[in-house]
């Protein structure tokens, strides 16, 4: 890895924002391509953030001020790819279910899957099983993350699936959840695809989704 390329990876790690834009111009300018910016610097400097907060060396807050730092690295070399350059990995729903409104462990994982190359559709909080289900009927998404932190909000996950069932797009969609009162067994009882037990496994979460999904 050169020198940029590195300085671009720490900066990510070491949260440094204020740097970070220099940091990337500096790698375009010895003539990376800002695809390979994301994926030999960015994609990297994120990968450690998740490891370390996954060992308990970095909390939520680290994670969120990384995503930050990630997010403004990509957005500055988005604008610089050309047309067709850096293919999304796909569409993304992210919702907080009906009577939650909890927002910030949506935010993080939305902010790390647009970082690692999804197109997020963050449709906020306290949101109606309907719009999920019309939002993936009319963006043809073929993933969603639902969050719910109160255990009395699990009836909305249900209603979710029943919805998306009912409107037989469930086939075709995958659905991960996420939150304090999620778990494996929640997410077997739900018929869900997937339970993330944080943001950092969400990624993971919807890499293995890219494979497997049909978005015809």
């Amino acid at each position: 890895m050169s020198d940029s390329l590195e300085a671009v990876r720490d900066a990510v790690v070491e949260m440094r924002d204020e740097e970070i834009s220099s940091l990337v111009l500096a790698c375009l300018d010895e003539g990376y391509s800002p695809v390979e910016v994301i994926e030999k610097a960015v994609a990297p400097g994120l990968e450690i953030v998740g490891h370390k907060f996954e060992n308990g060396d970095f909390f939520l807050a680290d994670l969120i001020l990384a995503g930050e730092v990630v997010t403004q690295a990509t957005g500055m070399l988005k604008e610089r790819m050309s047309p067709g350059e850096g293919a999304e990995k796909g569409k993304v729903i992210l919702a907080t279910v009906r009577g939650d409104v909890h927002d910030i462990g949506k935010r993080v994982v939305g902010m790390l899957l647009a970082a690692s190359g999804y197109e997020v559709i963050d449709l906020g909080i306290d949101v109606p099983a309907e719009k999920i289900v019309e939002t993936a009927r009319t963006t043809g998404a073929a993933m969603i993350g639902l969050s719910a932190l109160l255990t009395t909000m699990v009836g909305s996950i249900r209603e979710v699936v029943e919805r998306m069932t009912e409107a037989g797009l469930r086939e075709r969609v995958k659905i991960a959840i996420g939150g304090a009162c999620c778990s494996q067994s929640l997410a077997d009882e739900m018929g869900v695809d997937a339970y993330g037990e944080s943001a950092v496994a969400a990624v993971r979460i919807f890499d293995g989704f890219t494979g497997v999904v049909n978005t015809d």
